[in-house]
């Protein structure tokens, strides 16, 4: 074992989830809704690992696989539309779930009414919420990334480390430190990191693929929503609205959002960060970001939402106006307290 998975206090249920997977044949992976680049890399190179150990395994997410992602799959065959005859057979057909980078029923939406019926492991680096899914839980909130836990699993695993697996566990810590920006940037994810290069990842080729290849229609999107960028006078809060109009015209979709919240963050003396946007059952989505001055965890939580303390999010019944207001109020008076 590497002195990087030496290093993540993983807890006696890594032994029992190692086992469960040991003993499973039939497997299905799911991660969160708008899957991000740590559940994607994480299902991706967990898939590797369990196909590579002859298990079948299928990928039922409750929202499509993000394409900005999908050169992690070795096999895009695995990955099957959660609505389809295929999903339910396979979720019937499985002997255990494997749900990453969450561990909350309501965050894999249609996802848990398939796999309700089976054992679980639940591999997370985040906080527990009050909808948790039962079974093994593998749990370290002191994680940079859900993708640093699945090395440690890996590793203590014995697995037969192949390039493709490497890049896909580099992605998910990338992505889940804003490319090793943030304040979740440990020694021990950067050792993780510097073993998955060791091990075939191109940390060159991995920027390029996941920052600096963005469709136009990103950048289209991105001017519109700037056009409502607003700043409290107070000037430690600044939010964003992405307009919902704003998508058709541009053919954009939810993700060519991926740092959007870093405009308003980015702000000289903003503290607190937020992005708005109108889901498609008309509620409001809000992503929180934040220096050390408030835990937006625990903000979010106040609206049915989570996170991490420095990033978190939620969904509001109320329209965008409404929405707004109360969230930016919550933060003032966090801020002020």
């Amino acid at each position: 074992m590497s002195s990087a998975a030496a290093g993540l206090p993983l807890g006696s249920d890594c032994g029992e989830a190692l086992d469960a997977l040991g003993r499973a044949s039939r497997i299905v992976l799911s991660t969160h809704h708008n899957a991000d680049g740590d559940g994607a890399g994480s299902e991706a190179a967990l898939a590797m690992h369990l196909a590579g150990r002859g298990k079948h395994v299928r990928i039922v997410n409750p929202t499509p696989f993000p394409e900005a992602f999908a050169f992690l799959l070795d096999d895009a065959s695995r990955v099957l539309p959660v609505g389809g005859q295929e999903a339910a057979d396979a979720c019937r057909e499985a002997d255990l779930a494997v749900v990453l980078d969450t561990s909350e029923a309501k965050r894999i939406g249609p996802v848990h009414a398939l796999i309700r019926h089976l054992p679980a492991v639940v591999i997370d680096h985040h906080p527990a919420g009050a909808d948790g899914i039962s079974g093994i839980v593998v749990r370290d909130t002191t994680a940079a990334a859900t993708g640093e836990m699945v090395f440690a699993l890996l590793e203590r695993d014995g697995a037969a480390w192949t390039p493709q697996m490497a890049a896909a566990l580099y992605t998910a810590v990338l992505t889940d430190t804003g490319g090793f920006r943030f304040s979740n940037t440990t020694p021990t994810c950067l050792r993780t990191a510097a073993r998955l290069i060791e091990l075939g990842a191109a940390p060159h080729d991995l920027h390029r693929r996941v920052y600096g290849s963005f469709r136009r229609r990103r950048f289209a999107l991105l001017q519109e929503s700037l056009a409502t960028l607003e700043v409290h006078e107070s000037g430690r809060v600044a939010w964003m609205i992405v307009p919902g109009a704003a998508y058709g015209r541009t053919q954009a979709s939810v993700e060519d959002l991926e740092g959007f919240v870093d405009v308003p963050r980015s702000i000289r003396g903003v503290e607190v960060a937020l992005l708005f946007r109108v889901a498609k059952d008309g509620q409001t989505k809000v992503s929180m970001r934040s220096g050390a001055a408030v835990d937006v965890n625990q903000l979010a939580a106040a609206f049915g939402g989570g996170g991490h303390p420095r990033a978190a999010g939620a969904v509001l019944p109320e329209p965008m106006e409404e929405a707004v207001r109360r969230v930016v109020g919550a933060v003032v008076g966090a801020l002020a307290e």
